[in-house]
């Protein structure tokens, strides 16, 4: 049967493939692909872990006193029973053999199964079992985290020939998850909550896949291998369409493509505005390997390296010092004397660590962990760890021009301490014998105060760099994760526009640099209005750059400029900027 899930739209395009449920609210596992040679000894470790439960569950059986209720020996010979049933051990055989899944997400994913097979039962009794099943899969899922020695020593990605396109379903997706599916077979994302700025959302769009967040029933409602369209202009998502449906967006996606091959032509095309202005289109970058995509797509250098990335899926354990100087030369040297920008550690909010610090503990359980113990707030709370950081950072930049960038920012006290942390850390390098050169230090400015107080943060710093996806959110007081306030979250309100110009203005009024990292950078909707203000530095996803270059390419960023005032006085902003920025593009006098 046909049907349609509407969410918010978050990452363009058409994407067409089999549904795979992951995450779900009853199990939550960690999910990766096994790779081709390792398949039976991954079945054979869930055949170990399930033996495991079923020797338990028969001492339990055979234990039991003489006088105890016949139910309970009863209970467990259902469980017996569901352990050694085909469809519970074969079925999970079949998702780590013909989808390459470890043991845990394949018995996750025929919980899926079987729980809706249990739900869909009419006798009362029957479908009171789904609850036994449950128990079962998770006895299973603890004795394979007691026997973690089996599991896989390394882990590839998908490369299947002649299999179905593969899309993403899901409550959520954690970032440690996200990490493991960013270089996998997944076409595109639907996911039940999240909003444009989630951490899904922009994953999908650095991905240059389509997505849907926010559709709050969409893994609930949607089966495993269930035929999907994702259709990321609309926000809809269309599970088994019909023939025609199917081949009308089949037609789509053939557009969407050769769209993209023309863009590609312009990689190597200088960001020149047309009246001369030299424009920096600079990349965001998780891991050093990406630093290889920037290039390849024609960035001018990396404008923000989400560090945190490396503290992450590492069972808690924090990088070593060595181990960052090695992922910062590595982006480094990629770039081939390109800048290079590394942001400190921004944990926190949605993005944890797999296990807290001490500090962390008491962050653990506050209510609004955005507005708690993140970003530089957590560094500072953790010296010896945020020494080790600079140190690293410091240590890359004899190989190539390297930028310090501070998240979260908000008092002079901050910056105050970083500057002196920067000293000592210094100072530890000279006696240590190791070489480094000048580091430019910058603060993202994405908390109102910073905003507000540029001038005197301007005073310490060479540079900054504008975080619009925090900026909306705390300006506007709206959680971007949350798709219930979802519809609020708005890059156009006059705040945020104000708020934007300000700081551009007066950091290029100071002679200080000043970029923008956040989400608007990378959408070519908000191209003009930033030339217009007077932003000349720009940092993306690579994959958004050639649709970014193509707008600046066609831009006369002085007519832009004369246009602007009429946006950012004007009580609809958006509507305002279409027509204004229009009439300049078609080359109508400018008053």
């Amino acid at each position: 049967m046909s049907f349609q899930v509407f969410g918010i739209a978050v990452s363009r395009g058409v994407a067409i493939g089999r549904a795979v449920l992951v995450a779900s609210s009853r199990v939550d596992v960690a999910h990766y692909f096994v790779a081709t040679d390792q398949l039976h000894a991954e079945f054979d470790r869930l055949l170990r872990a399930r033996d495991a439960v079923a020797q338990e569950l028969e001492t339990l059986k055979a234990e039991l006193p003489e006088d105890a209720p016949h139910e309970l020996a009863a209970l467990l010979d259902v469980h017996l029973m569901l352990l050694h049933d085909e469809a519970f051990t074969g079925g999970a055989g079949q998702w780590i053999f013909e989808r390459h899944y470890n043991a845990e997400w394949a018995l996750s994913a025929q919980l899926e199964v079987l729980a809706r097979q249990f739900d869909e039962m009419e006798d009362d009794y029957l479908r009171e079992r789904k609850a036994d099943l449950e128990q079962v899969v998770e006895r299973v899922l603890g004795a394979l985290a007691h026997a973690q020695g089996d599991a896989p020593a390394t882990v590839a990605a998908r490369d299947f020939a002649g299999e179905d396109p593969l899309l993403l379903v899901a409550a959520d997706i954690a970032p440690a998850d996200m990490i493991q599916f960013k270089r996998s077979v997944f076409r595109g994302f639907i996911t039940d909550i999240g909003g444009k700025t989630s951490h899904t959302a922009i994953v999908a769009r650095s991905l240059d896949i389509p997505a849907v967040v926010g559709t709050r029933e969409a893994s609930r409602l949607i089966m495993q291998d269930d035929w999907v369209i994702i259709d990321g202009d609309a926000g809809t998502v269309i599970v088994n369409p019909s023939p025609i449906v199917l081949e009308e967006y089949r037609f789509r996606q053939r557009q969407s493509e050769l769209e993209r091959a023309r863009l590609a032509r312009l990689r190597h095309t200088p960001a020149v505005t047309l009246d001369g202005e030299h424009i920096e289109l600079h990349a965001n970058i998780e891991m050093p390997a990406d630093a290889e995509a920037a290039v390849a797509a024609g960035a001018t250098g990396v404008g923000l390296f989400r560090s945190e990335f490396l503290f992450m899926n590492r069972e808690g354990e924090l990088p070593s010092e060595d181990e960052q100087f090695a992922a910062y030369k590595a982006a480094v040297e990629a770039m081939k004397g390109m800048p290079v920008t590394i942001r400190t550690v921004d944990v926190g909010a949605d993005k944890p660590l797999d296990r807290l610090t001490a500090n962390e503990l008491r962050h653990e359980h506050v209510l609004n962990p955005a507005m708690g113990l993140r970003a530089i707030r957590w560094s500072l709370a953790e010296p010896s760890m945020f020494r080790q950081q600079l140190r690293a950072i410091y240590r890359a930049s004899a190989f190539g021009k390297v930028r310090l960038l501070i998240p979260m920012v908000a008092h002079l006290s901050e910056v105050r301490q970083i500057l002196e942390t920067v000293r000592k850390v210094q100072q530890q390098l000279t006696d240590a014998g190791h070489a480094y050169t000048r580091v430019e230090l910058g603060v993202m400015i994405e908390i109102p105060a910073a905003a507000v107080m540029l001038p005197l943060l301007l005073r310490h710093v060479d540079f900054v760099s504008i975080g619009t996806n925090d900026l909306i959110q705390y300006t506007l007081a709206i959680d971007r994760a949350d798709e219930a306030v979802a519809h609020l979250y708005d890059p156009w309100h006059p705040a945020v526009l104000q708020l934007i110009h300000q700081s551009i203005a007066q950091a290029r009024a100071a002679g200080k640099g000043v970029s923008v990292c956040g989400e608007m950078a990378g959408d070519p909707d908000f191209t003009e209005l930033l030339l217009a203000m007077g932003l000349r530095s720009f940092s993306m996803h690579p994959s958004q750059i050639p649709a970014v270059k193509q707008r600046v390419l066609r831009a006369d960023s002085q007519r832009l400029a004369m246009a602007l005032t009429r946006v950012l006085d004007s009580e609809d902003p958006r509507g305002t900027a279409d027509k204004e920025l229009a009439s300049v593009r078609a080359g109508a006098p400018v008053h």
